[in-house]
């Protein structure tokens, strides 16, 4: 059966700002290898779904960046353009339709744009036995990651404790919002639960039957104008439709609901690469644990005397950054803007994203 990756790349990854803005978000800026995230993210699945079978969902804002990041391979047709956010299950819905028109039926992994993975090869073979079991079972599967600390800042599967199919996949009990650290300490220590990875693997078909089930009047706003899908008249209709959709997630609209679904629990380096502090777990320090990337560490155009913990992050290369004494500190410099923070406080930087909208400084934004 044929094999997609669906990719969704329309968020505005606002806790990397300076560097992440609406028009060039996190997944089109280079941040933690060779080229920009998205691209990492397509190199990851290289030998299980070819380049050629990648779509992506944006904004846009954002498509006509896209269409000059991507690499070549990517079919440019591929790239589907939302007028609004409506959140995750309307994006995935469409490119669900998209790959019925274009196949009739195919495996589909929803993948995010801009994870940081470790661990190719048990990437890929992890990637590979979630499709082959999508494949077989007419399941819905995901893949849970193994905490490696009790984080409060992401989502937790529970699954079962006895393997369901083969010897690697579970049965996934529930799903479990962010909790607090009381909690995420039991759950680690339980050793029944796994971090949301926000990876789903299934059909096409199982999951517009879902769609179909549980969400019936997206389903049917979207059933209407599928055959304007892949023609000239598609741009004009998702327009016309895209903004009446409900604003829902896929958690929260389909895998909260659904029956039977499959849990691959896997361990590759992820990274959601979520905020300024993550890069301590991306980049490799110096003997005090300071981390320079971006201009500054291939120009050198830097001096940490006595410091601790920090990272410098350079996008401009346009000026010097020297800094003394400083322990569990941030510094971005871009071209505009620079952001200097404690890494406790790594989440806050969203609230001065929230305060330049206030504020109408659209220049920063």
């Amino acid at each position: 059966m044929q094999r997609a990756a669906v990719i969704m790349a329309g968020g505005g990854g606002t806790r990397f700002w300076p560097v992440s803005r609406m028009a060039t978000p996190k997944q089109l800026v280079r941040l933690t290898g060779d080229d920009v995230m998205i691209n990492e993210t397509i190199k990851h699945y290289d030998s299980v779904i070819g380049r050629q079978n990648t779509f992506i969902v944006t904004n846009e804002k954002q498509a006509e960046l896209m269409d000059k990041v991507l690499f070549d391979e990517v079919d440019r047709s591929h790239i589907l353009i939302e007028p609004v956010q409506r959140n995750t299950a309307p994006c995935i819905i469409y490119a669900a339709m998209t790959l019925k028109k274009l196949y009739g039926d195919a495996i589909m992994a929803v993948l995010p744009a801009d994870h940081h993975i470790g661990n190719i090869k048990e990437y890929e073979r992890v990637l590979n036995l979630a499709m082959d079991t999508a494949e077989k079972t007419d399941r819905i599967v995901t893949v849970g990651l193994k905490p490696t600390f009790p984080s409060t800042g992401y989502g937790y599967i529970n699954y079962s404790e006895e393997a369901s199919e083969g010897i690697e996949v579970y049965d996934l009990l529930r799903f479990v919002e962010k909790p607090d650290l009381a909690t995420a300490t039991e759950y680690v220590n339980s050793g029944r639960y796994l971090w949301n990875s926000g990876m789903f693997i299934w059909k096409v078909s199982v999951i517009l039957d879902y769609f179909n089930k549980l969400l019936p009047d997206m389903y049917a706003d979207m059933e209407k104008i599928f055959d304007d899908l892949r023609t000239d008249r598609e741009a004009a209709a998702i327009a016309a439709t895209y903004p009446n959709l409900q604003k829902i997630s896929v958690d929260y609209g389909i895998m909260e609901h659904a029956e039977g679904v499959f849990c691959i629990p896997a361990d590759f380096g992820w990274n959601d690469v979520g905020s300024w502090d993550s890069l301590d777990n991306v980049f490799t320090g110096d003997e005090s644990g300071n981390i320079t990337a971006g201009e500054a560490e291939e120009k050198k155009n830097f001096i940490l005397e006595g410091c601790k913990d920090t990272v410098v992050f350079d996008a401009a290369g346009d000026k010097f950054v020297a800094a003394v004494g400083l322990d569990n500190i941030v510094i971005v410099n871009t071209k505009d803007a620079v952001l200097v923070l404690n890494k406790d406080k790594a989440q806050d930087v969203k609230k001065i994203v929230d305060a330049l909208k206030e504020q109408g400084r659209e220049d920063l934004l």
